[in-house]
């Protein structure tokens, strides 16, 4: 189908000016920051001008013509200054951001929704996950209208991501590109910026080959395109064939070494190995070098015309790849050159390029400097753009209300982990409102994490009606799985990269969408450093969600150090944008599963990681009273209060609650004002500390029940490092145990025992601060 503007030569014509534009306002962005900005570090700031010269034609067509206001983009990490260049163009950009590309407050050096101001959808920045973010984003789409969240009468968005080849080398977009086919993602555009160069070498020449194979494999659209509108027509005279085998049949390597050496090579190789063919000789005589040059790189992807044809003849709601080949550098003087991927041009190559594009010196930032069309027209035609001065393209969504009060599941004997499920289920059971908003997801443990009841309660989301199969046949199971549109759950593949994506663009559904959604995701905690970049991703984009890890540490003892975890509470500590709990207690779970559904949709709000156990605990009879739950909330609480004056305290986080009890009733024969603190968050108590002024933290009031001289012996089951920091803040003598080494198999007593967990450990190491204290 022929793209309807392609006859508007009128429509065209300004398109490819302001492209024009672009390519300019781009590359002087990059180059104002290093060549003429003040450095006080004297380092150089970076910024890739081939890397977004590829993509000004596939921008440009995009956000100046292609897209509507619901659609969404990723746009690929180094092409940063060419979508600031279209903001600039649209009005939601400044010339001040520009001009401190890279710099404190100004345009990001990759798309950034939290710290650009002009209408970034998707954060960029590590390679491959913005790509994936689409589908996940697609699917979250489809959640929501599937549950008559979003009005039928509005067409649903596209999910478009702009991508380097290259970023088709990571593994997790090949991971994303398998659950949406299990899913049956659609509105989805993956656009892939085919220039064949990465960082450090040319692509393999028959990734094409595979990138078709595989797109289409998976139910995907795949739209080609290679030759411009040039090229194509020479294709059509005498020689024209053979000139299209000659140009397929050359190896990437070549043709961009022929590109970067001009007209001249491109001559000098056609008549050695197409001399003989009749019509090319002819062609060639007809073509001085640098109008040669033009014709053989007139690739699609950098042919305006052939772009918006691509573009408009995608009418439905197939996932579509378009592969759209361009030259790296294209425009600029290091075209096709292997080392372009971070090249500047120089003062001087910039000065002729400026000279070419006629623009004035001391007119850089003028948006219509240099432009063949009067500027009235073209002001007139931005203005009718529909992404023009739309400002924040966030959109605000109603809150979820929370109840009062999230009940404690009874039972003497509980772990966290089943209480979680209880609570979940509770939930869904007695509060409609909340329980109605709540999307759960788990990378193939959904059982061995506790959300059976959830489900069962509210069933597993997908497009069409499944029911139930395996429940039809066998009512053995516990699990009635009843699949729908109306369902709550969304069942992934083991690709914890995956879970991470789909918590973003479900934790993103406020802003993106206009309707807040809150999702839960159930991983196993060791896993976590799995999908630890996805992570970081979500959390980079203020996305929001409630984490819950379980089984953690080596409590999960039978299964071995692969299934152990060590680091993830120090993740819960460092990681931005995620406040981290470790609750010991069901009555402690309960306050933070109502303070979490409240926290992820405040504005000053995160993220939240509940670290979670398998294993089963003795319950504390006592009253969830506010005053408790505020400090189960800040971080910590006296379990057991320290008498005036005691020599020592134990400090416990976690499922080794009862080791510390024992030790403490043994200690308190001979130290009977010994205390037991009990810290369900060290990473909130830190930041705290941190932030407060000196003796002002939740943690100086806690330690303040103790006098300077005495001892503390912290105990967790992860690196004693998240706990041995309490040492520094009131100059308290420290042991700080906990697991330093993999795990192994075995059972808890062994385990804990090896690792220095136990009872017996908590004891030697109140023995020796007490021994260190007195000397």
């Amino acid at each position: 189908m022929d793209y309807p503007v392609a006859m508007d030569l009128e429509r065209l014509d300004l398109l490819r000016e302001l492209e024009r534009k672009v390519l300019w306002l781009s590359s002087w962005t990059i180059h104002h920051a290093n060549h003429l900005r003040p450095k006080r570090d004297g380092l150089k700031v970076g910024g890739h001008q081939a890397s977004c010269s590829s993509v000004v034609t596939l921008l440009s067509a995009l956000y100046l013509d292609a897209l509507r206001p619901s659609d969404r983009v990723a746009v690929k990490p180094h092409a940063s200054p060419v979508f600031h260049a279209l903001q600039y163009l649209l009005g939601n950009q400044t010339r001040e951001a520009l001009e401190r590309f890279r710099a404190l407050g100004g345009a990001q050096s990759y798309p950034s929704r939290t710290k650009d101001a002009d209408g970034v959808d998707f954060s960029t920045g590590s390679v491959g996950l913005g790509v994936a973010m689409t589908l996940f984003a697609s699917l979250a789409q489809d959640y929501l209208r599937a549950h008559a969240l979003l009005p039928e009468s509005e067409p649903p968005g596209r999910m478009i991501a702009l991508a380097g080849d290259a970023e088709l080398d990571e593994g997790n977009v090949f991971e994303a590109l398998l659950e949406g086919w299990k899913h049956d993602a659609r509105n989805v555009w993956w656009i892939v910026d085919y220039n064949r160069q990465s960082l450090d070498a040319v692509v393999e020449d028959r990734l094409w080959q595979r990138i078709d194979t595989l797109f289409s494999a998976m139910g995907w659209r795949v739209v080609t395109l290679k030759y411009g509108r040039e090229l194509e027509a020479v294709f059509a005279r005498k020689g024209g064939d053979a000139l299209r085998d000659w140009i397929d049949a050359c190896p990437n390597s070549l043709y961009s070494s022929l590109v970067y050496r001009g007209g001249g090579a491109f001559r000098s190789q056609l008549l050695r190995e197409l001399g003989d063919t009749s019509g090319i000789k002819e062609l060639l005589d007809e073509h001085d070098d640098p109008r040669l040059a033009r014709l053989l790189t007139n690739l699609a992807g950098n042919d305006m015309a052939s772009v918006l044809e691509a573009f408009h003849s995608v009418d439905d709601e197939l996932p579509t790849c378009f592969l759209a080949y361009t030259i790296k550098g294209h425009g600029l003087p290091f075209a096709g050159h292997k080392d372009n991927h971070a090249g500047l041009m120089s003062p001087e190559q910039m000065a002729r390029f400026q000279a070419e594009l006629g623009v004035a010196p001391g007119r850089e930032w003028e948006p219509f400097e240099g432009l063949r069309r009067p500027e009235s027209e073209l002001r007139e035609f931005l203005a009718t753009r529909p992404l023009a001065r739309s400002g924040s393209r966030d959109r605000e969504a109603a809150p979820v209300p929370v109840p009062d009060a999230i009940a404690t599941p009874p039972g003497d004997l509980l772990s966290t982990q089943e209480a979680f499920g209880r609570i979940l289920r509770d939930v869904a059971r007695r509060h409609e409102a909340l329980a109605a908003r709540i999307v759960t997801a788990s990378p193939d443990v959904t059982v061995s994490t506790n959300l059976g009841g959830w489900i069962n309660t509210r069933g597993v989301f997908d497009r069409r009606e499944r029911g139930d199969p395996a429940g039809e046949e066998s009512s053995a199971s516990a699990q009635k799985w009843r699949i729908s549109p109306t369902g709550q759950h969304v069942e992934l593949g083991i690709a914890e990269n995956n879970l991470f994506l789909l918590l973003a663009a479900l934790g993103l559904s406020a802003p993106l969408f206009g309707q807040r959604l809150l999702p839960i995701g159930t991983l196993y905690d060791p896993f976590i450093s799995r999908g630890l970049d996805a992570l970081n991703y979500a959390c980079y984009q203020d996305a929001r969600f409630l984490l819950v890890a379980t089984p953690s540490g080596v409590s999960l003892a039978p299964e071995g150090g692969a299934h152990q975890s060590v680091l993830t509470p120090l993740v819960g500590i460092g990681q931005p944008g995620l406040v981290a709990y470790e609750p010991a207690f069901a009555d402690e779970l309960a306050a933070l599963m109502r303070f979490a559904f409240q926290h992820v949709q405040a504005d000053d709000g995160s993220s939240v990681y509940l670290r979670l156990s398998t294993r089963p605990v003795a319950q504390p009879a006592r009253e969830r009273t506010p005053e408790l739950e505020d400090a189960i909330l800040r971080g910590g609480y006296w379990l057991v209060p320290p008498a005036p004056g005691a020599e020592l305290a134990l400090v416990y986080c976690g499922v080794v609650v009862d080791q510390a009890r024992a030790a403490l009733e043994a200690l308190r024969e001979d130290l009977p004002g010994a205390g037991l603190l009990a810290l369900t968050s060290p990473g909130r108590l830190h930041a705290d500390w941190l932030e407060a002024k000196p003796g002002r933290a939740w943690i100086d009031t806690l330690l303040g029940a103790l006098p300077r001289s005495a001892g503390l012996v912290t105990v967790h089951d992860g690196h004693p490092a998240a706990l041995s920091w309490l040492g520094a803040v009131a100059g308290h003598r420290i042991a700080a145990l906990g697991v330093r080494d993999f795990g192994q198999s075995g059972d808890v007593p062994d385990l804990y025992r090896v690792c220095g967990i136990d009872e017996d450990a908590i004891l030697d190491a109140a023995a020796r601060v007490l021994l260190e204290r007195r000397a």
